[in-house]
């Protein structure tokens, strides 16, 4: 019997860089459908949020944690992974405001 594969949910936290914003939400909606496409993220329904300040939250779900290894080794992943950095910085959950309260609220996406 082989390893078990559990999935694992991921909530990405992304604040676009000036003039950057539209250039980000393209990124985004590119990321789930393109790690299904490499196998690396499961069918479950993923979200995308907007906070107040414009920052977008992404909330998906990998097949396993050796997924998540091995999308760092995936080009494809990679060069999209690029293109987010280069409009955005990276956050955790915890420096947004809406996360400082008991319901952190947001904007979906759709």
């Amino acid at each position: 019997m082989g390893p078990v594969r559990r999935p694992r949910i991921s909530i990405a936290v992304y604040r676009p860089r000036p003039g950057r914003a539209a250039e980000l939400r393209i990124a985004v909606e590119g990321h789930q459908p393109l790690l299904r496409a490499e196998g690396l993220a499961t069918e479950r329904p993923g979200l995308v949020m907007e906070a107040a300040d414009g920052t977008l939250l992404e909330v998906f779900e990998w097949i396993s944690g050796a997924a998540i290894e091995a999308a760092h080794a995936n080009p494809r992943v990679m060069a999209l992974w690029e293109r987010l950095g280069d409009c955005c910085d990276h956050l955790p959950l915890k420096d947004l405001p809406e996360a400082q309260g008991l319901f952190a609220g947001f904007r979906p996406l759709d």
